[in-house]
């Protein structure tokens, strides 16, 4: 242990009173990390960005129904069980997923899409209180600025249809239970409950709703659907979840392509970034390896001095070593002030320019604490190379020179 303990004292006395070719190895060190901290930073920051707009986007995790099929309680059931998938729920005929609002504010009366809503709907997740039941409603924000209107006032739902020769119409008041981001979509939609939207439906086919009082025929037992709304859980699960609903022989469409760029664009930068990164390692291992070789020659009087004192050849192996330690830490600290200056300079100039209104470069604290570790193996690797040539000096070698 004292062997040990002098080891280190004397390595960094030494190291710091050849300060001039220390600083050399640190700025070398330096000039390889920070360009590659910088590289990954951009890397990280750029695909980062676009896989947060592509995930923070429900629209892109969107599986579409094409056409019109038939599809089941127990297919929505199975749907919803899956992993993959993150929402699930039935659409209705289109002609039959309209309602006319009106409010006291507005003169017009506004014909309006109706979308089935429930807990976990990924357009749903910046609002508060989801529909439940026959009388309430979450509006998009094009609807709710014709009709004037914002979340806690009531506003009239009314629906007309042709039965048994007759035109008939039903009003429903309707509780605005909030206004969804502009962002969410740019239609006239009024988010509502299954139930309601399936009373809408029933009622213009001629069919009885009993818990709202609309007459009509008697409502049929079971329920085929012609389409749905789904999203999967993640981007990564929506190529194949569209294979196999192709392969049941549903029609479906989702932004595969913008997703496989992405992915395609991360992993070219992947590439590109571990082969400069590769490159840059070898040579500065090679550089550093070779400075200590000549830094022991240099020394080789002292080392074997030491080896004459009673040093073991083991211990002596540690004075490259450490050497190179010192020398990939100092290195490292440089290189992150570095890398932390352009940071600041890039994200302030250029991606303001791109018109980007994200960080297009930024480390994660973790990605620090993995270049050091990156930097202390190549150095330590390095200064095998030392190592091997302080541990063969022997004694005698000094004792010739005295």
């Amino acid at each position: 242990m004292a062997q040990f303990k002098n080891i280190v004292t004397l390595s960094l006395r030494d190291y710091s009173h050849e300060w001039r070719m220390s600083g050399c190895f640190v700025l070398a060190l330096a000039s390889v990390l920070a360009p590659m901290m910088i590289l990954f930073g951009l890397k990280f920051g750029i695909v980062n960005s676009m896989l947060t707009e592509l995930i923070e986007n429900p629209t892109n995790r969107e599986i579409r129904s094409v056409g019109s099929g038939r599809f089941d309680e127990d297919w929505f059931r199975r749907m919803a069980k899956r992993e993959e998938v993150g929402f699930v729920i039935p659409r209705t005929r289109a002609l039959a997923a309209t309602i006319q609002l009106k409010s006291e504010n507005a003169r017009r009366i506004q014909s309006t899409e109706l979308i089935a809503t429930a807990q976990g709907d990924p357009l749903m997740r910046r609002v508060v209180a989801i529909p439940v039941g026959y009388r309430q409603v979450v509006l998009s924000d094009a609807i709710a600025r014709k009709l004037q209107v914002a979340a806690g006032d009531t506003i009239d739902g009314s629906l007309a249809r042709q039965f048994r020769g007759k035109r008939e119409r039903v009003h429903l008041p309707l509780k605005v239970l909030a206004v969804t981001p502009p962002e969410v979509t740019s239609r006239q939609v009024a988010f509502v409950s299954l139930d309601l939207l399936l009373a809408s439906e029933a009622f213009k086919d001629g069919r009885a709703v009993p818990e709202l009082d609309w007459a009509g025929s008697e409502d049929k037992e079971g329920h085929v659907y012609p389409a749905f709304r789904l999203y999967a859980r993640s981007i990564d699960d929506v190529e194949p979840l569209v294979n196999e609903l192709q392969a049941e022989g549903v029609d479906v469409k989702a932004r595969i392509a913008e997703i496989r760029s992405v992915k395609s664009i991360d992993r070219n930068l992947s590439i590109i970034f571990w082969i400069i990164a590769t490159v840059g390692a070898v040579g500065f291992s090679f550089s550093l390896g070779a400075s200590l070789w000549a830094n022991v020659d240099r020394k080789s009087k002292e080392l074997s001095i030491l080896r004459l004192i009673g040093f073991q050849g083991g211990k002596i192996i540690l004075f490259p070593v450490l050497q190179s330690l010192y020398t990939g830490v100092l290195g490292w600290l440089l290189a992150v002030l570095m890398y932390l200056l352009a940071e600041q300079s890039i994200n302030r100039l250029l991606a303001p320019s791109l018109g980007i209104d994200q960080a297009i470069c930024y480390l994660l604290p973790q990605h620090f604490f993995w270049a050091l570790a990156l930097t202390l193996g190549v150095a330590a690797t390095a200064a095998v190379l030392g190592g091997i040539r302080a541990s063969s000096i022997e004694p005698s070698d000094g004792l010739r020179d005295i």
